[in-house]
């Protein structure tokens, strides 16, 4: 039915017609397929064609059809073979031949195949760049000229970056926004395979111009290759200043939600110089942001405004800020689950900054039956985060509630957060304990063991207070059978032995198994024993002795047999002196709700909408090192300097330590063994002592470095050409004179001996260059190291730019293994001149000339009292001179002077409060940009937090 009479009738599908019509059967290929195909077939027919014999000779009888349809039909079939994995390389050159044609269907299909097959035929592929090149010039079809130039930049391929320079070039130019657009992201992709030409052609220059381009896209996406490029070279290539953010600002308007993200993010790595510009930016474009239906947008608009906030010198301004921010972080938490989890994470590093903005929407906080296990266990961690005298009672509601519910962590992170609440709240613990007592009482096991640990907790944290329910937590010893539970309990009858009657039958009854104890409850069972034989000695000592004797002979953990041995000693040979080590006064348990250190807080606000904000961990701890983004990176805490120099002062031993192949190393004073051929340490002068900055032997050194010498490059990341095992330490310090050097310690964990040492330094605002060579010898293979003072002249490569914070010098370390690079950060004091104060008459004269809006005044507070000759004495010393002094109303003001070596003068007035350790700093220049380094640099030389006004 259907068919012409006197024609066959076709035979159903999967049958095949044999002889007198008769049909025989064949099996299909598919057994169904999707509504709209017959059975046996799919819409995967062309899966199939690589399996079939001879199907490489097929599909190049096809591709070189006159047929366009024919050809398209083919390279459908070409690109399904490759996609499930056969290899069809060798119908490159058809393929090519295929991208004669004006259909862009077509092309898009044989640009795809290039793409995926160009390393394997690097020849053949050099033989299509005439057709991209043509295609990129196209003067009718912007999207023709948009895909070649993206199919050049994903060609990765040394050979083909010379020949996508001209198309590029022309299409960041083009009318056409769209090609615009494509070009950008073409040039981050270039500087990935050849960092060097990318910015010896101007492409990064071009770059920055495009953030000024007409079209949003356009300059999203150029926002989004600076921070790409920044990332991936360890550069600030962004360069972000008052008319910069003045152009993406209008662009954050008009752009997709993932460019206002880029542009949100780039913004937030801006430092504004005081309060009124943080205020404009936020006005102009941030805080619209807040009511955006992604979430992404959101979280970066929050996190500029975190940022800003606290270049915000106005209170009410603040608390109306927070107040904005509260809606939006209450609208996310009504989404996914998943959402609602990075949310949280974030929420909680925010309420660790601002508590204010979320203090009162507890009830958004509260765990729904559906919600999955995560979300509860983070919405109980803001809402320890969250809690106060105030709500303190509507959370403990909530948590005795969880604690019934089956799921058992759930239950276990509750009764810790009502121990965490007791610590946190000291009005609160009562009532924090009637809670744990009454969890106690339903014999729940696990609840119990939490219970026991919280509550250790809280009787270090209240000493004296709470001993009345010891007795209830002997009744339940018997449930104990966690470690860190039994742990607590130990802990607790130790440190109570004289006010339990019957400790020593408790001990003894967790002594019975002490061999096969985890070591964490060995250790507590040897220290509580102790305890209890120096506060009930004549009821104990048998315990005691049983118990040294088994922790010193019969135990294989070393750390409790030296314990014991320790013990053992001071018991026999001073009584008096072990009592005073083993029961001395204690300090008490800080709330540990706030985990996170200020410095570690500080920096991850700036990486709020990342991984590291869901981790809590810094970007480098779960990044290798060669992905860090430094241009990220807040601002150093100077309270925290003095742990960082502890830190660093274990540079040298760690990279020694680095080497597992038990070769001896060199000592740092630079002595060698009479076999040679390990290179200890080297100096600027070739071995010689040399000071700091150049300077003669016989002279004064100079002042001692800010900032110490860190690691800015580890043996995990790669140079120029692939290879890695360089580890360098720099520091720029200063010597007689005013000299600058350059210290570096170098560490070679490579299999051979790295020399063939050269240093060259990349354009900065201050010129910095090297002032000779950089001499170092032979360093010895698989950790070892060498030192080395290269000295530097300033006004030698100036790159005619303003400085921006921070500083740092762009350096290329050339080794005989390969060119390594590196970003070296350094203070303001290394370009500062030693000439002296500024004339009084100058002083006075620029600082009454210069209007009031170009002084810039910020507020801070001292760790401790000054005075003003010490604040005199310490700015002396770092290149910053007096020029008067004179006591004010309630303060002594101090006017100073700094010259930088290219001539620049900065000025500034230091008013330090005599009843409090409070200061004031105003400071001018005729060159604005010297104003937030100025400030940076006090802050850091003083121990100083300024906030903006």
């Amino acid at each position: 039915q259907g068919f012409p009479l006197g024609r066959p009738v076709p035979a159903p599908w999967g049958r095949r017609v044999g002889p007198a019509g008769r049909t025989r059967p064949r099996l299909p290929m598919t057994t169904g397929g999707p509504p709209g195909y017959p059975p046996g077939k799919t819409s995967n027919r062309f899966f199939d064609a690589a399996g079939r014999r001879g199907e490489i000779q097929e599909f190049k009888e096809e591709l070189n059809a006159a047929s366009k349809e024919k050809k398209k039909e083919a390279l459908k079939k070409v690109i399904q073979a490759m996609t499930v994995g056969s290899d069809v390389s060798t119908l490159f050159a058809d393929v090519v031949n295929c991208m004669q044609t004006n259909s862009l269907d077509l092309k898009k299909l044989v640009y795809l195949y290039v793409i995926n097959y160009a390393k394997a035929q690097p020849d053949l592929a050099i033989l299509a760049i005439h057709s991209f090149r043509k295609d990129a010039n196209d003067p009718h079809n912007p999207l023709l000229r948009a895909l070649a130039v993206r199919t050049m930049g994903c060609i990765r391929l040394e050979q083909m970056t010379e020949y996508l320079l001209e198309p590029l070039r022309r299409s960041c130019k083009d009318p056409d926004a769209y090609v615009r657009k494509t070009a950008t992201i073409c040039i981050a992709k270039l500087f990935d395979i050849n960092p060097e030409l990318v910015e010896d052609q101007g492409f990064i220059d071009i770059l920055r111009d495009m953030l000024g381009d007409s079209n949003p896209m356009v300059v999203s996406n150029a926002v989004a290759s600076l921070c790409e490029i920044s990332t991936s070279s360890r550069r600030n290539y962004l360069q972000l200043n008052e008319d910069v953010i003045s152009k993406l600002l209008p662009a954050l308007n008009e752009s997709s939600e993932w460019g206002q993200v880029f542009i949100l993010d780039a913004i937030a790595m801006y430092d504004p110089p005081n309060s009124r510009v943080a205020e404009t930016i936020l006005e102009r474009g941030v805080m619209v942001r807040l009511s955006h239906a992604n979430s992404a947008v959101v979280l970066s608009a929050v996190k500029v405004m975190m940022k800003f906030m606290d270049r915000i010198s106005s209170p009410e301004l603040v608390r109306a800020l927070c107040k904005k921010m509260t809606p939006p972080l209450v609208t996310l938490l009504s989404a996914e689950p998943e959402i609602q989890y990075v949310v949280m994470r974030n929420i909680n590093l925010i309420v660790q900054k601002q508590p204010q903005i979320l203090q009162q929407e507890i009830r958004m906080f509260v765990c729904k039956y559906n919600d999955p296990l995560y979300v509860k266990l983070e919405k109980i961690s803001v809402m320890v985060q969250l809690a106060s005298e105030r709500n303190v009672d509507q959370i403990l509601s909530e948590f005795r509630e969880y604690a019934s519910e089956v799921d058992i962590e759930c239950v276990r992170r509750s009764v810790r957060a009502i121990g965490q609440c007791a610590v946190k709240l000291g009005r609160a613990t009562e009532r924090c304990v009637d809670a744990l007592l009454d969890l106690i009482k339903t014999k729940v096991s696990y609840v119990v063991q939490e219970a026991v640990v919280v509550i250790r907790d809280i009787f270090r944290k209240y000493p004296g207070k709470y001993e009345i329910i010891i007795s209830d937590l002997c009744e339940n010893l018997d449930s104990l059978d966690e470690p860190e539970a039994k742990a607590a309990m130990i802990w607790i009858v130790g440190e109570y032995a004289d006010r339990i009657d019957n400790s020593i039958e408790l001990l003894e009854h967790f002594l019975e198994n002490f061999g096969e104890e985890p070591p964490n409850v060995q250790l507590q069972l040897l220290t509580a024993t102790v305890k209890l034989c120096l506060k009930r000695p004549q009821a104990s000592r048998e315990l005691v002795g049983r118990v040294l004797k088994t922790a010193t002979d019969e135990c294989n953990n070393p750390d409790l047999r030296d314990r014991g041995y320790m013990y053992w000693r001071m018991l026999s040979k001073s009584p008096e002196m072990a009592r005073k080590v083993v029961l001395s006064e204690r300090p008490t348990i800080s709330d540990d709700s706030f985990s996170v250190q200020p410095k570690v807080l500080d920096r991850l606000m700036g990486n709020l909408c990342t991984l590291a904000s869901v981790y809590h961990e810094l970007p480098e701890t779960f990044l290798s090192s060669d992905s860090k983004v430094p241009i990220a990176r807040a601002a150093e805490d100077p309270d925290d300097a003095e742990d960082e120099r502890e830190n660093l002062q274990r540079v040298q031993n760690e990279m020694r330590q680095r080497s597992q192949t038990g070769q001896r190393y060199v000592e740092e004073s630079g002595s060698e063994d009479s076999d040679g051929g390990r290179s200890g340490s080297s100096s600027s002068s070739g071995g010689g002592k040399t000071p700091r900055g150049g300077g003669s032997p016989d002279g004064a050194p100079g002042p001692p470095p800010l900032r110490p010498i860190a690691i800015v490059l580890n043996e995990t990341a790669t140079g120029q050409n692939g290879c890695k095992g360089l580890r360098v330490a720099a520091a720029v310090v200063r010597g007689k004179g005013g000299a600058v050097g350059l210290q570096l310690t170098v560490g070679n964990f490579t299999p051979q001996p790295m020399n063939g040492w050269a240093v060259q330094f990349n354009k900065n605002p201050f010129g910095l260059a090297p002032a000779g060579q950089l001499q170092l010898g032979d360093v010895a293979p698989n950790g070892g190291t060498a030192n080395s003072l290269l000295p530097m002249q300033p006004n030698q490569l100036s790159s005619g730019t303003a400085p921006s914070a921070p500083l740092f010098l762009e350096v290329a370390v050339k080794t005989n293994v390969d060119i390594f690079y590196l970003s070296i950060g350094y203070d303001l004091s290394a370009v500062l001149s030693d000439g002296g104060p500024a004339p009084k008459d100058q002083f006075q004269q620029t600082w009454q000339s210069l209007p009031p809006d170009r002084k810039v005044r910020t507020m801070g507070q001292f760790g401790q009292k000054v005075t003003p000759e010490m604040v005199v004495e310490r700015l002396r010393q770092y290149y910053v001179y007096t020029v008067a002094q004179m006591p004010g109303n309630d303060a002594d003001l101090i006017y100073c002077s700094a010259t930088t070596c290219n001539n620049l003068i900065i000025y500034c007035e230091l008013s330090l409060q005599r009843s409090a350790a409070g200061v004031m700093l105003t400071c001018a220049s005729p060159a604005p940009p010297l104003v937030p380094l100025f400030q940076s640099f006090l802050s850091e030389l003083l121990r100083v937090r300024f906030q903006g006004s």
